[in-house]
């Protein structure tokens, strides 16, 4: 598992956003993303199949067992020129400040195996509330 490797070598790493929603929904994602606190260059070097998607926004996509995910470094996003994507991004040590940037409070939640559910912006109060 990603997230393991990851934790193993010392970095932070959660399963974040929609993957979070979908699972507490009982739902089967169709994708999962990972949020972590090592750069592009640690993930790249810590997995043996990766595509650079888009290196200065901090995403790799990892593969293994045919399917890709997608994983992400921490970061604070700059400006955005297309409603999507950042002009730039500010690469953080913080799990929080990353969380922060993300659209809706219930894709603000993360999850690891080792914490559980992390929730610091009431996503699970808006998702029961169905806001």
């Amino acid at each position: 598992m990603i997230i393991d490797v990851l934790e193993t070598n010392g970095y932070e790493a959660y399963a974040v956003g929609g993957c979070v929603r979908d699972s507490i929904l009982g739902r089967t994602p169709d994708d999962w993303d990972i949020t972590t606190s090592a750069d592009p260059w640690q993930v790249k070097a810590l997995f043996p199949r990766t595509v650079d998607t888009g290196l200065k926004h901090g995403t790799v996509t990892v593969l293994t067992g045919g399917n890709g995910y997608e994983v992400t470094t921490y970061r604070i996003d700059g400006e955005y020129e297309d409603g999507r994507h950042p002009k730039q991004v500010e690469f953080t040590s913080s799990l929080t400040e990353d969380l922060m940037r993300r659209d809706f409070t219930i894709n603000a939640m993360a999850y690891s195996p080792r914490e559980g559910l992390i929730d610091r912006f009431g996503g699970m109060q808006d998702l029961q509330r169905h806001v």
